[in-house]
């Protein structure tokens, strides 16, 4: 499913899901992600986290929603049309594919081929080794690799929903100008290493 996703669907909206593990930015990334959207001309756009009791490592969910009209929904997306996760054990340890919708994409950071996970016919995947991209360009703090920016890159390339141009204006409005440069570099270097499935 690709063409702005299917023009956002039927009713105007297209939502995301994101996971992630503790402390690697998924709710951040989420709200960058729905600034990116607002940048690609979406006149509505929200993100919220989900929050439990979790702790650093612990798996955590967040979303976006990208529409061609105000929207006021802040819940948890049940059926997403693109589904993001940060850690690729998370594959094997949570629910990712829940309520993808068939066309959809799964988005993986991974130095892996999308063929390794054996996603189903029925729905889209792309890899992307944002962890050695957020490496290479510094994005290293107290010991972690933060890929949650880098991973824009990856979405941007599969989805098309936003560009590296409606990213840098985000990550520009989120961070001081050398770390903003320092992100939009990590999410070039995962926008061109995406791979897409059967592409």
């Amino acid at each position: 499913m690709n063409a702005k996703i299917a023009q956002t669907e039927n009713n105007g909206i297209c939502e995301i899901r994101w996971h992630g593990r503790g402390g690697q930015g998924a709710v951040s990334s989420a709200k960058m992600l729905a600034a990116a959207g607002f940048n690609a001309g979406f006149k509505g756009v929200t993100s919220a986290p989900s929050f439990g009791a979790e702790r650093r490592g612990a798996p955590v969910t967040a979303s976006t929603r990208l529409a061609v009209r105000t929207i006021r929904a802040f819940s948890q997306p049940e059926t997403p049309s693109v589904v993001i996760v940060l850690d690729e054990t998370l594959m094997k340890t949570a629910d990712t594919l829940a309520g993808l919708k068939p066309g959809g994409w799964i988005i993986i950071n991974s130095h892996h081929a999308p063929e390794y996970f054996d996603i189903p016919d029925t729905f889209c995947c792309a890899t992307a080794n944002a962890s050695a991209a957020a490496k290479e360009a510094g994005l290293v703090i107290s010991g972690a690799v933060m890929v949650n920016t880098a991973m824009l890159g990856a979405v941007a390339r599969a989805t098309e929903l936003i560009s590296l141009e409606d990213v840098e204006i985000a990550l520009g409005n989120a961070f001081s100008s050398t770390a903003a440069q320092r992100n939009l570099e990590a999410a070039r270097l995962t926008y061109e290493r995406t791979q897409l499935n059967g592409k």
